[in-house]
Order: C-alpha cells, then structure tokens, then sequence
C-alpha cells in the first residue's frame, strides 16, 4: 500500500513539474518573430512608417538606427539600456566618451510615442530599437533583414562595464576579434558588420592621430589632400562640426564600395586600415569587395546574432513608458 501510494506521489510530482515547465513556456517564449501580432499588429508598420518618415525629413537619422543597435546590443544585452538617461547615481551608456557622437535619440522617442498611442505599454524601447535600424538600413539601400522581436526592457545603463565589451577602432584586430567573437560573430561577420563605415562620417576627433604630427604613411597622397582640408586643427573642437565621410563615392549608402576603399588605403580608421590588411580578415575583404551580394549576407547574418544578444524576455526587465526613463522613476 505505501508503494502504491509513494508511485502515486511520483507520478504527482512529475505531472506538476511538467505542468509548470509547459507554463513557463508559454509564458516566456523567448524571441519569436512577429511577437506583436496578436498585441500590437500594426507595431512594425508604425515602426517602418516613422523611419521612413524621420529619413525623409533628416538623412542622418538612418546612420543613428545602425550604430544604436551596436552600441547597444553589443554591451552585455539588448535591452535599450544605451537610451536611458544619467541620473544623480547612474551615468548613461549615452553620455559616455564611448558614444562621442551619438544623436537623434529623441527620434526614438518620436517612435515610442506613436506606439503608445496605438497599443500603450506593449512594444519594448528595445524592439524598438532593434526595428528602428532593420528599417534603417533597408532606407540607406541595405537589405531587408527579418529579425524576431519580444525583448523587454532594462532597468540601468551600463555605462562601467562599456569598455569590457564594445571594441574601439584603435585596438588591434586581435581583440576586435576577440569582442566580436565573445558574442557569436564570426570574422566574415566582423569583417561585414565594419560594412556599415560605408555610411555617416567620422568626427576629426577620431582621426587626427593618423594625421598630425605627422599623416600616417599608408594614406594615399591625393586622400590626404582632402583630410587636412576637413581636418585643419591637430587639436579639434569636439564640438565643431568637423568630419570627413567614410565614403566619398556613396556616402548616403550601404554597399561595398567601403571594402574597395579600405584595399585602396582610404579606411579612415585604424581598425579600417587593419581589416584590410591583416591576413586573417583580408580574403574576407576582398571577397566582400567583389560581391555585394555576399556582403549582404554575412552582413544580415551578423546583425541578427547582434539582435539576439543575450535578450530580455518574458517576465524579466520591463516596458518603458518611455525610452530614456526606467518606469521606476516616473
């Protein structure tokens, strides 16, 4: 009669546990696309419609939904703690010297705002900004890129821990590598995903080093011309609006003629210079150099895993009310 009855707990127990697992399936499934479309489906078409709204109105703002997702994504989670402000305690991810340069984040919040007004408190700040740039890239001539949705929300920014993980275009390549392959990215992906220097500028800030005292040998003659005429001060106001485009020939689009440049010696940047010389990343350069196609491949491929780092789900974290303040404190 006990076996019977301790079979019988047994059996009980297992059913829960079964019971429970099932439950917290279902209650957390993860990243999944079209997470929205019983909660908020027109979430993604409102999304695509104000990016394409802000590009027509500021071009510059496509070039932001790309580097928000790196920088972002990239530093322990995807969760839109890149777009919370400081606080008394708590210096933002933002308002770092990493993120020198960074701008329209209140264009996202433009975005938020019209989703709230569809569906309040459903859409993350993070899917957000994950879509934001999906659509970005597609306006500045990229390829559409399916990505899932269904993150949630962090709570703090992570501004001491930024120069663990995001990787600086004046380290060696070797510890690029390293970064990105920390988060799954493999070197076709590092190799593509450093494709978006096709687009935007780069801030004489970043690229006098190459340039005074003395111009960095390997810049070809006719480059360097135009370089000290954008870059005339060793010592640049960082406030001046004082740049050089990544790309002469297409500055406006996303295509592989940053890979032609950088073999030409035109990459602005060290780890530019480095991508297309070092022999680990070359034949990947070369290849992307060739083909577009291939480019955009590795390049979407490498944007997802980027998309999918480490997210928040189901009941973790939070959905903003607002992207630049954690619920907390309203």
């Amino acid at each position: 009669m006990a076996s019977k009855t301790l079979f019988f707990l047994v059996i009980l127990s297992f059913s829960a546990l079964s019971t429970f697992a099932e439950n917290e399936a279902e209650a957390d499934p993860g990243l999944v696309m079209n997470y929205y479309k019983d909660s908020c489906p027109q979430a993604e078409d409102i999304i695509r419609e104000q990016v394409k709204l802000l590009y027509k109105r500021h071009k510059n703002t496509a070039f932001s939904w790309l580097r928000n997702i790196f920088h972002d994504c990239f530093v322990e989670s995807c969760d839109a703690s890149l777009l919370l402000d400081s606080t008394r305690r708590v210096l933002s991810e933002k308002e770092t010297d990493r993120s020198f340069g960074m701008r329209n984040f209140r264009y996202l919040e433009d975005i938020k705002e019209a989703l709230e007004r569809e569906c309040p408190g459903v859409v993350s700040c993070a899917d957000i900004l994950v879509l934001s740039a999906r659509d970005g890239i597609v306006s500045l001539g990229g390829p559409f890129i399916p990505l899932k949705t269904g993150r949630r929300d962090g709570r703090r920014s992570r501004a001491e821990i930024l120069e663990q993980h995001l990787p600086d275009h004046n380290e060696s390549l070797t510890v690029v590598l390293e970064r990105f392959g920390s988060i799954g990215i493999n070197t076709p992906g590092l190799v593509a995903l450093l494709g978006a220097h096709s687009v935007g500028r780069t801030h004489c800030v970043k690229l006098v080093h190459r340039l005074y005292p003395e111009v960095d040998p390997a810049f070809p003659e006719s480059h360097v011309q135009h370089m000290l005429k954008k870059c005339p001060d060793p010592i640049p106001d960082p406030k001046a609006v004082q740049y050089v485009r990544n790309d002469r020939g297409t500055p406006m689009k996303l295509d592989n003629n940053y890979y032609r440049n950088i073999l030409d010696n035109k990459g602005l940047l060290l780890v530019d210079h480095q991508l297309a010389t070092d022999k680990r990343t070359k034949p990947f350069v070369k290849k992307m150099a060739k083909s577009q196609d291939y480019f955009f491949k590795e390049f979407a491929r490498a944007i997802t895993i980027l998309s999918e780092n480490n997210p928040l789900t189901g009941t973790k974290g939070e959905i903003r009310k607002q992207c630049n303040v954690a619920n907390k404190l309203h």
